[in-house]
């Protein structure tokens, strides 16, 4: 992420002399890693006035998160090695549709999917929307190329069952381990397991991302109301539901906490912890996922996130209608949701082939 600098002032760009961009043959495509070419975007995006001004709109004015900055970061990074492969600045006014469609034609080249594709798209388009509005440029040069056509593929989901198996594999497989180190007595471990069991019931409970689970704090957790307040993308909060389960487990968790040495109960702070005390990481989370999952007898493909789309389905297996499942997922928009009405369509069509005599 290069330092933030400050905002070109508006009007300034139309006397500024523009440079001529260095077009031509594009290349057949457009390099995974880094190269000289890349390396030397990246220092001139460093020192880039209007990049660093959109990433400081993008971060103060629309509450991106730093993994979503890095990701615009990166995409005009490819595109300003492909297009200025040997200019000292980036001379954003000069920028072509023509540009846009030799971007793209080398993407797909480099075998990028669809979905990679698109998101640089947009990348592009948010940028050139910015500049239109600072006054930097006359026109969006992106605005009018398509997107692709990407392949919808509907979310996979655990059923009830192999939910049920994941959660109860962190006490199995905690319960199998012998005392290492001083922990003698096995505190550490049944920390652990109380911990492990706590955020999946949370997740699973609340249809949370790995992210909006490790940012929770403990003041953020109802257990009167049953509920606990969610910071999701955007930071945009909502209200998740809290049930026994969940509730229970957290209880268990803070209490073991506190018996190893932790933070209390009532201590305020984040919710879950590592073994120092500090804020769980989303790689932990990961890493232990994977044991469970040995454990549980479940796909080694199966990913934390897995837990969300299997919170949708089963609501919408049960009854619950599309807008609600909608506000607790926190989409904006209700066509995202729809997609879980596809997998719970085809469970049902399955279930009916299976079993009626005459599917």
């Amino acid at each position: 992420m290069p330092p933030t600098q400050p905002s070109a002032k508006r009007g300034n760009s139309r006397k500024r002399q523009r440079q001529p961009a260095a077009l031509g043959t594009p290349p057949p495509s457009v390099p995974a890693t880094p190269n000289q070419e890349t390396e030397s975007a990246h220092q001139r995006l460093a020192r880039d006035p209007l990049v660093a001004s959109f990433l400081q709109h993008l971060r103060a004015e629309r509450n991106a998160s730093e993994h979503t900055i890095a990701a615009y970061y990166g995409d005009l990074v490819q595109f300003a090695a492909m297009v200025w492969p040997q200019l000292e600045t980036c001379p954003w006014p000069t920028v072509t549709s023509d540009d846009g469609r030799s971007f793209l034609i080398a993407l797909r080249e480099a075998g990028l999917a669809r979905t990679t594709i698109n998101r640089k798209l947009s990348s592009l388009r948010s940028f050139f929307r910015y500049l239109i509005r600072e006054e930097h440029v006359p026109g969006n040069p992106v605005a009018g190329i398509a997107s692709l056509k990407a392949p919808r593929r509907l979310p996979i989901v655990l059923s009830e069952n192999e939910v049920a198996q994941l959660l109860a594999a962190p006490a199995q497989y905690w319960g199998r381990q012998g005392a290492e180190g001083t922990d003698d007595d096995g505190r550490f471990h049944d920390f652990a397991a109380a911990r492990d069991i706590a955020i999946l019931e949370v997740i699973y409970s609340g249809g949370l991302r790995i992210s909006e689970a490790l940012g929770l704090d403990l003041a953020d957790i109802d257990f009167l109301g049953h509920s606990f307040r969610v910071r999701g993308k955007g930071k945009k909060e909502r209200l998740c539901m809290l049930g026994r389960p969940a509730a229970g487990s957290l209880r268990e968790y803070l209490g073991q906490r506190e018996r190893v040495g932790l933070r209390g109960r009532r201590d305020p702070g984040p919710l879950f912890l590592n073994y120092e005390g500090d804020r769980l990481s989303a790689r932990s989370v990961q890493r232990f996922f994977k044991r469970y999952l040995a454990e549980a007898g479940l796909p080694a493909s199966v990913t934390p996130h897995k837990l969300r789309h299997s919170f949708a389905t089963h609501l919408l297996d049960h009854g619950a209608d599309l807008r609600s499942v909608q506000e607790m997922l926190g989409h904006e928009s209700l066509s995202t949701t729809q997609i879980y009405t596809h997998v719970t369509k085809e469970r049902l069509l399955a279930a009916y082939n299976q079993a009626h005599p005459r599917a």
